[in-house]
């Protein structure tokens, strides 16, 4: 990267000495003169990327957008910072490991900071729950709403402790390239009954409903119904309770800047505002990335970090198989989209957590609306987004940034006009958090700006404006799901939440990790 691409990013990268730390010399000797691609500087893009290059594997990242960070995008505006998102940070060690594997720290970086409460939860009757990993507090909170839920509780812990075991530390960084493969890890699924639905396994063990909300809308973050996703998934409450959940000073944003300062420090080449128009193939091999800007270049291995659609029918599409795997792919189901408001205002919240959950009136039915029906409910359920209260580097002096998320169908299920209904929902959202947390929102509104299912689509080629690839479901998990290394052109990988495991910064980082494992062991010199 050029000093004017330096400006161009917004990132601010400052050059850095790697001093006696850096790529072990005996591992490089292992990757000489070997080369990659990363398409795509999502969390999984760049993951893998600085595994690649903490190998000594020559790899360059090439972006379409003029920032690096797929859907974890800025814009800075009026003095506010607004991270696109993902905003909540878990797991750090699977982030940690990507200096520690040349010897750094990721505090050179970055400054990760700790939320608490994780979660405020907000009900319509005014009643809140916080949401930590104090077990004081936490048991405290659920005895408000139900005492004898306390027990039930405990026991769904175990069972989250279990599959988080099974699911994310066994599995979650392990490639699924065939049948056989996944029938080794049924046995485990099945003695944890992963056919069974998040809610319906926290119904089991809890029966206050707004506790069942409490602990089974966490799939909803990572693009997943929680009638529909499977009870593995359940682990995302053992992996919050024992690591926390984090912030980057600065944003989000920060995080993906300290990724790309390691990655260029260890000699990796990025590639900004350049859209890769067409991965070129020859028979099982493929051998060139072309951009539009016309640059062309021959690596040894291509991974797509983008959208898995657009991987096989636009990137691959001049191949047999980028034609009819996109055709298998159309046939699946996607997660749905969001309509996200975001907005700065004047005045400090210090009762607004960093993080909420406004529920709305329904759950269940709320939630067909959006993955059965593709209607665009009127008493929606909010994520907000309140990154000052932690951090107050995000706005002006005395004022506030905010987010209010909102999912929506994507445009397969509900293809209507977002010019048109935007502003109206933007209001009806803005409206609710000023029923419920902000009387005079709108008088103190600075300014504002919205991102629809249609901005999904444009920007990041999400097939119908999915916020988060394929759906989380268990027949599109594992083996079912993309595979980290195509099964026909065998030097083309994929990574990124249309793989396995899945959505989430722990789940894209994870199939970075596994995606690596095959890329070294394919380009290693024999």
């Amino acid at each position: 990267m050029n000093a004017d691409q330096n400006i161009a990013t917004g990132l601010n990268f400052a050059p850095a000495n790697t001093g006696e730390r850096g790529i072990n010399p005996v591992i490089a000797e292992k990757y000489k003169g070997r080369t990659a691609c990363v398409i795509g500087s999502g969390f999984g893009g760049l993951a893998l990327a600085l595994r690649l290059q903490s190998h000594g594997i020559q790899t360059t990242i090439v972006e379409a957008r003029d920032k690096p960070g797929g859907r974890a995008y800025f814009w800075e505006k009026d003095g506010f910072t607004f991270d696109a998102g993902p905003t909540v940070i878990t797991d750090p060690p699977c982030l940690k490991e990507l200096w520690e594997l040349t010897g750094h720290d990721i505090s050179e970086d970055v400054e990760l900071m700790k939320v608490h409460p994780f979660y405020r939860l907000n009900w319509p009757d005014g009643t809140n729950f916080d949401y930590s990993n104090v077990d004081e507090e936490l048991n405290a909170e659920i005895a408000k709403l139900n005492p004898d839920d306390v027990i039930g509780y405990q026991k769904f812990l175990e069972y989250s402790a279990r599959v988080h075991e099974e699911g994310y530390v066994k599995l979650g960084t392990v490639p699924f390239l065939d049948f056989k493969s996944m029938l080794k890890a049924a046995p485990a699924l099945v003695k944890e009954r992963a056919w069974r639905s998040v809610y319906d396994m926290v119904s089991s063990y809890i029966k206050d409903e707004r506790l069942r909300e409490a602990f089974s809308f966490h799939t909803l973050l990572v693009g997943g119904s929680p009638m529909k996703t499977s009870a593995i998934y359940a682990l995302i409450h053992k992996l919050e309770k024992d690591g926390g959940v984090w912030w980057a000073r600065g944003g989000t944003n920060r995080l993906i800047a300290g990724m790309v300062r390691h990655f260029e420090r260890l000699g990796g080449t990025m590639r900004i505002g350049d859209p890769v128009v067409q991965v070129h193939t020859q028979g099982t091999k493929a051998t060139e990335v072309e951009t539009k800007s016309g640059w062309k270049e021959r690596f040894d291995a291509v991974c797509s970090n983008a959208d898995i659609m657009h991987s096989y029918k636009e990137l691959l599409g001049e191949s047999d198989r980028g034609r009819k795997y996109a055709k298998s792919l159309a046939r699946k189901s996607y997660s749905p989209s969001l309509f996200v408001v975001h907005f700065g205002l004047e005045g400090s919240w210090p009762g607004i957590a960093h993080h909420m959950i406004l529920f709305g009136p329904r759950y269940k039915e709320l939630v067909d609306d959006i993955y059965k029906h593709g209607v665009l409910p009127q008493d929606f359920s909010i994520y907000l987004h309140h990154p000052t209260v932690t951090d107050p580097s995000m706005a002006p002096k005395g004022m506030s940034t905010f987010y209010a998320l909102v999912p929506v169908a994507h445009l397969g299920k509900m293809p209507i006009d977002w010019d048109v209904e935007g502003p109206k929902f933007e209001k009806a959202i803005l409206d609710e958090i000023g029923r419920r947390l902000i009387p005079d929102i709108h008088d103190r509104i600075v300014t504002k700006f919205s991102y629809a299912p249609k901005d999904f689509q444009a920007d990041l080629n999400a097939h119908m404006g999915s916020a988060f690839s394929l759906e989380t479901v268990l027949w599109q998990s594992a083996y079912m799901r993309g595979h980290n290394r195509d099964d026909v052109i065998d030097n083309f990988y994929l990574v990124g939440a249309g793989t396995h495991p899945g959505a989430g910064i722990p789940g894209v980082v994870g199939s970075a990790k596994a995606t690596a494992g095959l890329m070294l062991e394919d380009l290693s010199v024999k």
